[in-house]
């Protein structure tokens, strides 16, 4: 039904082109991006409109940066298309850590996070084999490619896997960045209660030339009201929670009987 829902949502949108998201080929790209990232959600701890807001946030924040002289010549209509559409995988490498880490609602150690780490790892080496055995290469999965391998990237250099600093880091990926740190912080989780919204702003503008592009913090502070309105209009529900807690309850119980 999230499949359905988002295609839903993905044709009633205001901005949807009946040229160029309404053929075959993209109905088909929409939905299995979406299955591919809604089976990568069933197993943490996010529900299924995480990936809904963050696609959002994503695409509000760039539309906002596009006449910036620094991101101008990037952020066109077509690369911000192509970001929308990818930005629901940007987290589908953790569909190879096991629960044990995955699931964990304490601390990692040293060792789990270094597993944990090679979730931007996995899904870039996944796309690369299919583009190798298919022999595809296209911008779409380019700002994939970029998403999914260095959206833990840092400003400062202290992200991972690669310790980027600075421009180094993709633009895609830095936007990403900002979207997930905010819902991850806003947002209920089994095992944690969201902040407040003003909380977590004030928490993203502390990252600014730390965690985060300084430029890419100063336009999310004038939207911050859309990230509001965005996170409200794909809030999660009761039901959505419940169905979350009894599938990590049964995953951890079926982990503790091995």
């Amino acid at each position: 039904m999230k499949i359905f829902a988002y295609w839903s949502y993905i044709l009633n949108s205001p901005d949807s082109s009946p040229t160029a998201d309404s053929t075959p080929v993209h109905i088909a790209m929409a939905v299995a991006v979406f299955a591919m990232a809604s089976l990568a959600e069933t197993r943490d701890s996010d529900t299924g409109k995480h990936i809904l807001r963050v696609q959002n946030y994503v695409k509000s924040l760039a539309q906002r940066l596009k006449t910036h002289p620094r991101f101008v010549d990037v952020l066109t209509e077509p690369y911000i298309s192509i970001l929308y559409r990818s930005a629901p995988l940007y987290d589908m490498g953790t569909i190879g850590i096991p629960d044990r880490i995955l699931l964990k609602p304490s601390r990692l150690t040293a060792a789990e996070f270094e597993i944990m780490k090679t979730h931007t790892t996995l899904a870039c080496e996944a796309i690369e084999n299919a583009e190798k055995a298919l022999g595809v290469k296209a911008d779409l999965l380019q700002i994939m490619k970029e998403l999914v391998y260095s959206h833990q990237e840092k400003w400062d250099g202290s992200g991972y896997p690669q310790g980027l600093s600075g421009d180094q880091i993709p633009l895609s990926a830095r936007l990403m960045a900002i979207a997930d740190v905010y819902d991850a912080l806003i947002s209920d989780r089994v095992y944690k209660a969201g902040v407040p919204h003003d909380q977590a702003v004030a928490i993203i503008f502390q990252g600014r030339d730390s965690h985060f592009d300084p430029d890419l913090v100063d336009a999310f502070i004038e939207i911050q009201d859309e990230f509001q309105a965005i996170a409200q209009s794909f809030v999660d529900t009761e039901q959505d929670m419940q169905r979350k807690i009894e599938y990590m309850a049964h995953a951890i119980a079926e982990h503790a009987e091995l």
